[in-house]
C-alpha cells in the first residue's frame, strides 16, 4: 500500500520493497555495499519526518556504497517482531549479511549520515 503522507517518497527515492520472507535471501547477495533496511509504517509521523528530510537532499543518501531496502511493518508485522521494534522509523545496517546495528529514532540528516559513514569506514564497504 502506498504511503499517504509522503506519497511521492518511493518514486523520488526508489528502493526495493522487501518482506520478512525474502530478507535473508536479499542479505545473502554477495555485495560489498552497506545495506540499509528502512522499516516504516503508513501514517507514521516520525517516518514522514525522516522521509521529508531524505527528500530535501536525496543525493546525500543515494550513495554507491549503500543499497537501500524498505518494508512497511504495519503490512508485515513479522518483520517488526523479528527486529523487536518498539518504534519506527528504524534503519538497520548490514554488511555481507551481518547486522551491524540500527539507527532509531530518526536522528536528523547529519547524524544519520555520520553513522553510515562510520560503518562504511569500519567495513570497507564499496560499490
Amino acid at each position: 500500500m502506498a504511503d499517504s503522507s509522503v506519497p511521492e517518497f518511493f518514486e523520488r527515492f526508489p528502493m526495493p520493497r522487501i518482506d520478512s520472507a525474502g530478507l535473508d535471501a536479499e542479505l545473502a547477495v554477495d555485495d560489498q555495499r552497506i545495506v540499509i533496511l528502512f522499516l516504516w509504517g503508513r501514517d507514521c509521523p516520525n517516518c514522514d519526518i525522516a522521509k521529508r528530510q531524505i527528500l530535501l537532499t536525496p543525493e546525500r543518501f543515494q550513495r554507491r556504497d549503500v543499497r537501500w531496502l524498505h518494508d512497511n511493518v504495519y503490512d508485515d508485522p513479522i518483520m517488526a517482531t523479528r527486529f523487536g521494534l518498539h518504534g519506527i522509523p528504524a534503519f538497520f545496517l548490514f554488511h555481507r549479511g551481518r547486522k551491524l546495528g540500527r539507527i532509531t529514532p530518526w536522528p536528523g540528516t547529519d547524524r544519520f549520515l555520520e553513522a553510515v559513514d562510520r560503518q562504511v569506514a569500519l567495513t570497507g564497504a564499496h560499490a
